[in-house]
């Protein structure tokens, strides 16, 4: 892929240019993603409500119909369900690792094989995540190993 940056005169609108045979969802999640601004994620915690940055997140898990985002040291509750952060978060950060849980590849300090084909990824801030075999290979993939 061939990325060309112009610079404009004052006063110039700023534009984006996508040239491209198929219009990946990969570039419709990244297209979004300038759409929005850089958008933060809301979050609930007690009776406050918290903007994230997305980067900020270690990794989001669904309990009992709830979605939570783990952070260094906080946890927040999110009322986007995890398919719906999945569209929203940027793809070559975020992968889905389990049917419950979604991690933040950028936050992996060390990822190691478990039982049953699973492996666990030791984040961080010292939290670990089951990533399920079913879902393996495709970080494998996604991080070239």
């Amino acid at each position: 892929m061939k990325v060309t940056i112009l610079d404009i005169g004052p006063g110039e609108e700023e534009e984006i240019i996508i040239k491209c045979s198929v219009l990946t969802e990969d570039m419709v999640k990244l297209i979004n993603q300038f759409r929005q601004g850089g958008a933060k994620l809301t979050a609930y915690q007690g009776n406050g409500m918290f903007f994230l940055e997305p980067e900020d997140v270690f990794y989001f898990e669904s309990v009992d119909q709830k979605v939570f985002a783990y952070c260094k040291s906080e946890v927040y509750q999110v009322k986007s369900k995890l398919y719906e952060l999945l569209e929203e978060l940027p793809a070559r950060d975020f992968i889905r690792v389990s049917k419950s849980s979604i991690l933040n590849l950028n936050k992996i300090k060390r990822l190691a094989p478990a039982f049953g084909g699973r492996y666990e990824a030791l984040l961080e801030n010292g939290e670990k995540v089951i990533i399920s075999r079913q879902y393996a290979s495709l970080l494998k993939e996604k991080l070239g190993v």
